[in-house]
């Protein structure tokens, strides 16, 4: 059982909820039309930061590459696909490589940045903060 209108928004199977909205194509893609889609569970409104509420929900990803920073503190539960991050060099050191499978659980501070490459459609389970 899914409800999004509950006291607390719930997807009962993450891994097959199909009523997806289309959030459009990854802006900058240096390979691949990668789209992206995905359900809001939950945002916050929060004035006190300039929009930047709490947001949860999970996002669908098809095969692309394209450079990305990360706005805030962002918690990502991957339950599908496959994927690889690359951080961008820092002070002469080379990039760390986070490869993401189903099962795969990863913070990303606030300023992290570098490029996604999807290999496999993705699907996590997000929380930004």
């Amino acid at each position: 059982m899914t409800n999004l209108a509950s006291s607390a928004p719930h997807i009962t199977d993450a891994l097959t909820f199909s009523d997806l909205a289309d959030w459009g194509i990854q802006p900058d893609c240096l390979e691949g039309p990668s789209k992206s889609s995905g359900r809001l569970l939950y945002k916050r409104p929060d004035p006190a930061v300039g929009g930047n509420s709490p947001e949860t929900g999970l996002w669908v990803c098809t095969p692309g590459k394209w450079p990305l920073t990360i706005p805030r503190d962002e918690f990502c539960h991957f339950i599908a696909g496959r994927a690889t991050y690359v951080r961008d060099p820092i002070d002469g050191q080379g990039g760390e490589t986070i490869d993401v499978r189903p099962g795969t659980c990863v913070h990303f501070p606030a300023g992290w940045s570098g490029i996604c490459t999807v290999h496999e459609t993705i699907r996590n389970a997000y929380m930004l903060r």
